[in-house]
């Protein structure tokens, strides 16, 4: 695991989105096209703002979107459809994207998504951590043994109240107790990770990863074993990691 810790939640968006072009651009060049996989939540707003700036050729890139909650109107402002069409997809020209629709017909979308996933390998996947250390909407026990790609899943309590601290919802009765969420096995199969962690709030789940063993219980703390992975933090959620963990 590359660890990078910049000073501020701006630098670290820009220096993320940085480095996501230039693996795009790579892929581009090498094959013509790209892959990519991309988390939603408070704590990506400076990379995606950075990310849409770059100089990207988006026509060539195909977006998959990673998880979505259940029973939740795109019209509703915690909507990972709505953050990824107002800060993204509506930003940019991208060749294809495939939204998690969290409505309808919930095994058919999963079915899907699945099989349109499943065709080609993710080649960039922007991936956040939770406060309860999740990847996507995998909470802990977080499901390692899947191998299918996208799942539906159990929200955890924990994860609910970051819903409302962050103010998605009001209370945490109005969050929704389930999600479709791409899997832990589908996460891994990314051939590079970008994870953009900053906060102090994330301070507490960071210093977790770097000091437990590999466990779904901490179900970020798999993305230790990653071959091509790049963690950026900022001065706040490296805060609890000591000097040898920083180095």
């Amino acid at each position: 695991m590359n660890v990078k810790i910049l000073e501020t939640s701006e630098k670290l968006g820009k220096e993320a989105a940085t480095l996501a072009a230039a693996v795009l651009n790579k892929t581009i060049q090498e094959k013509g096209s790209a892959r990519l996989a991309l988390s939603t939540g408070a704590s990506q707003f400076e990379t995606i703002k950075h990310l849409v700036e770059m100089d990207v050729d988006w026509g060539k890139v195909e977006m998959f979107h990673l998880d979505e909650y259940v029973n939740l109107p795109v019209s509703h402002k915690a909507s990972f459809r709505k953050y990824l069409k107002e800060r993204f997809v509506n930003l940019v020209s991208l060749k294809k994207v495939h939204f998690v629709n969290g409505e309808g017909n919930i095994q058919e979308t999963v079915k899907k998504l699945s099989e349109e996933i499943s065709k080609e390998p993710i080649d960039l996947g922007l991936i956040g951590i939770g406060e309860n250390a999740h990847i996507a909407f995998n909470d802990p026990p977080a499901d390692f043994e899947t191998k299918d790609p996208y799942i539906v899943v159990n929200l955890d309590e924990n994860c609910k109240q970051q819903q409302v601290r962050e103010g998605w919802f009001e209370s945490i009765d109005k969050v929704p107790s389930q999600a479709i969420s791409m899997s832990v096995h589908q996460i891994m199969s990314c051939k590079v990770i970008i994870s953009s962690v900053p906060h102090k709030v994330k301070a507490k789940a960071i210093k977790a990863v770097f000091e437990k063993e590999v466990t779904n219980m901490i179900p970020a703390t798999i993305l230790k074993t990653h071959q091509d992975i790049t963690l950026f933090l900022d001065k706040q959620s490296s805060s609890e990691l000591n000097m040898v963990e920083k180095n």
